[in-house]
């Protein structure tokens, strides 16, 4: 079995707000964007971060690579807890962890070429690697993720939105990380674009025996790409389990309400399926609901519902973990 590369424990990020009401003393009151979560990380493994605009899947994301600091919590990278490293030291752990970002020309810089763009890790943690080297470098990963050599001196504007996504990947690959946080990153790309990207980041985990935290909302994606499946609802945690486990047999009723959102190809099938609706809007993360966050909006939620948080829970194999007081 792969070893444990990353272990989330208890991890919380809040913002402090201004309440509304204004007055003299106006009320500070946290804003709970990630509130509590736990997982393990394999080396190797693909996880899927699921769920609504607005619940944290982002911050925690940035939180685990310590570009937001969190609140509480640790996140643990091959043994070394992240938020209690130096500066300095975590500077070097930053070599094996990389993001790559949801909107693929905002992130690249107009200015600069994309030789440059994708080199510039190179010089700011091997600065003593030749010119040459350098060049030989992208150009090599430059092939790795489909991009022509002597396309090396254009600037990002002369792209289209797939191909400045491959110079993004190209440039979280350069220093062969062992991690890659990919933060939605073929949301605002077309279908047939979207899944070149997925197909290529396998192919690259393959290659580099890469491990990837896929963010995205976009659940036949996620069913794609991932090996495991993490559902999250306004901060928290409401279904972990293997990718087919999740999808064939979801136990949680927000779990179940976004799977039968999901379109099904076969129209016969879609015509067929039962859908499960969501009521109300999401809740606000500076006032979430008492007890499970989501009982506001749950058709099972009962009086039990609104007094303890329910645990996050294994069945009898402990790979199917679900917080939810009825649990299909």
């Amino acid at each position: 079995m792969s070893e444990t590369i990353l272990s989330i424990k208890d991890l919380k990020v809040y913002f402090p707000m201004t309440a509304d009401g204004g007055g003299l003393f106006p009320k500070k009151v946290d804003l709970k964007a990630v509130d509590g979560v736990s997982f393990d990380l394999k080396d190797g493994e693909t996880l899927g971060i699921v769920g609504e605009s607005g619940c944290g899947k982002s911050t925690l994301g940035r939180a685990i690579l310590q570009l937001i600091k969190p609140t509480a919590g640790n996140v643990v990278w091959l043994g070394d807890d992240l938020a209690a490293l130096k500066k300095r030291e975590m500077r070097e752990k930053r070599k094996d962890l990389q993001i790559i970002f949801q909107d693929p020309l905002a992130s690249l810089n107009p200015r600069m070429t994309i030789g440059d763009i994708i080199a510039e890790p190179l010089r700011s943690f091997f600065p003593s690697m030749s010119k040459l080297e350098r060049k030989e470098k992208v150009e090599a990963m430059m092939a790795n993720v489909g991009l022509l050599p002597q396309m090396i001196n254009r600037y990002p504007h002369e792209f289209s939105g797939g191909q400045c996504q491959r110079i993004g990947v190209a440039r979280a690959m350069i220093l062969e990380p062992k991690l890659i946080i990919c933060d939605e990153p073929v949301s605002a790309l077309d279908v047939s674009i979207q899944a070149q990207i997925v197909n290529l980041l396998k192919e690259l985990q393959a290659k580099y025996n890469l491990s990837l935290i896929f963010i995205s909302h976009d659940l036949s994606v996620v069913r794609h790409i991932s090996h495991r499946v993490l559902v999250l609802y306004l901060g928290n945690v409401m279904e972990i389990a293997d990718r087919n486990d999740i999808y064939d047999n979801p136990r949680h009723p927000y779990t179940q309400a976004l799977i039968s959102a999901a379109p099904i190809p076969d129209p016969d099938l879609e015509k067929s399926k039962t859908r499960m609706l969501i009521e109300g809007d999401l809740p606000s993360p500076m006032a979430p609901p008492s007890g499970c966050v989501f009982r506001t909006r749950c058709p099972k939620a009962a009086e039990i519902c609104a007094g303890e948080k329910p645990p996050l829970e294994s069945n009898g194999n402990g790979t199917h973990k679900v917080a939810c007081y009825f649990a299909d």
